[in-house]
């Protein structure tokens, strides 16, 4: 699962968050620091309104919980969800010694991003793309 900081990273780049049906996300409230929610219709429900989005809480899963706005949800991005945002740039995931290595090409170079986590890998180079995309 993506680390917190490269999600953090992620949102503060400027990547938007559409939630849909088994998506991740943490609250940014310290008592749920640690809980990572799973998007889904029968306990957490995307539900958008003229004033914004939020994110629902049904039932007793969360019974502190009725809602929260998206704002306040941090998205903790699934490895493909990650590699689909690389687009046409991406070329590979291999694992070298004790890390993964993603690599994407961008303007005729190769970079290579590596992390021991693959979600972390993909996401620093969907942060590299991000970069040279503004």
């Amino acid at each position: 699962m993506i680390s917190t900081d490269l999600a953090l990273a992620l949102r503060a780049a400027g990547l938007v968050w559409h939630p849909s049906s088994g998506d991740r996300f943490q609250l940014d409230e310290p008592e749920f620091e640690a809980d990572v929610f799973t998007v889904s219709e029968m306990t957490v429900e995307p539900r958008s309104y003229p004033t914004g989005s939020i994110l629902a809480f049904n039932g007793t899963t969360e019974w502190a919980l009725d809602s929260v706005a998206l704002e306040d949800a941090l998205w903790l991005p699934h490895e493909h969800q990650l590699r689909e945002l690389l687009r046409g740039t991406f070329r590979a995931l291999r694992r070298d010694a004790d890390s993964h290595v993603v690599e994407i090409v961008l303007g005729g170079e190769t970079l290579s991003f590596d992390h021991p986590e693959p979600a972390d890998a993909y996401a620093l180079a969907v942060l590299e793309l991000m970069s040279r995309s503004d």
